[in-house]
């Protein structure tokens, strides 16, 4: 499941168990291996999340750094559909590719339609159970802050995820419907995964795909994380940030300093 590495330019991550548990803040250790990787490379963050997942679970959570070395970072949430930078004066937006509230509702209504009926559509959740993140639509079978323990335990094979998929890609076959986390089925304009995040991150900042690196959990051919493998970036499966950390712990020392 693992690429040979080479030196990268760029270092791409999953966020939720890769680089923190599951809509958790990451480990100080984390945060600082990120900055030593930002001396070094431009560091990435893609993801089905929304920006303020981002900023709750990584940017609030970085060392203090100077300007030139926060301006290394790249967070690109809903699969790239967004993506901004750090500044010394917060987050600033490169783009974002908004839903149109046409597409929002017919959206929400099928997901929400289609789940009832496969009875899928939790009473008692952590949360609301569809999320509005402008660019996509989210639906999390649990509540957006359920447990992770309840999130493993409620679809351990994927089954019941990608039975909903299927039956919501049938009510709207002009948008994307994806398989997202452990409970999520995400929405977007057709054509949106995380290959795409990776294809605009490159033209945006003009290093090739061959220069970059992308770590995730999920590269296995049913993930969200195999389209970037399936488009020929170099990859780096792990299992958890704790193998992400003892990752960059041997990988940093190789990259040439800036």
């Amino acid at each position: 499941m693992t690429d040979t590495p080479r030196a990268p330019r760029l270092v791409a991550f999953d966020l939720d168990d890769t680089l923190a548990p599951s809509k958790s803040p990451i480990d100080p250790r984390m945060g600082e291996l990120l900055l030593a990787l930002a001396d070094r490379v431009e560091v990435a963050i893609i993801s089905g999340g929304q920006l303020q997942q981002f900023q709750m679970q990584v940017v609030e959570r970085l060392p203090e750094a100077d300007a030139a070395l926060r301006d290394r970072f790249h967070l690109m949430p809903t699969c790239g559909t967004q993506y901004y930078r750090l500044t010394a004066d917060g987050v600033r937006t490169v783009y974002a590719h908004r839903l149109t509230d046409d597409e929002k509702s017919r959206a929400l209504t099928a997901v929400e339609e289609e789940a009832r009926r496969l009875g899928l559509w939790a009473e008692e959740t952590w949360g609301p159970i569809l999320e509005d993140r402008g660019s996509q639509i989210t639906f999390s079978a649990l509540g957006q802050a359920a447990p992770l323990d309840a999130k493993v335990a409620w679809d351990p094979t994927g089954e019941k995820k990608n039975t909903l998929r299927d039956a919501v890609a049938a009510r709207i076959p002009d948008l994307e419907v994806r398989s997202g986390g452990s409970t999520s089925v995400d929405i977007t304009h057709r054509g949106i995964d995380k290959a795409y995040g990776m294809t605009r991150l490159a033209e945006v900042t003009g290093i090739p795909l061959d220069d970059m690196l992308f770590v995730g959990d999920r590269l296995d051919e049913h993930g969200n994380d195999y389209p970037v493998r399936a488009m020929g970036v170099t990859c780096q499966a792990v299992e958890g940030w704790p193998d992400t950390a003892t990752f960059l712990e041997g990988l940093i020392p190789t990259l040439p300093t800036r």
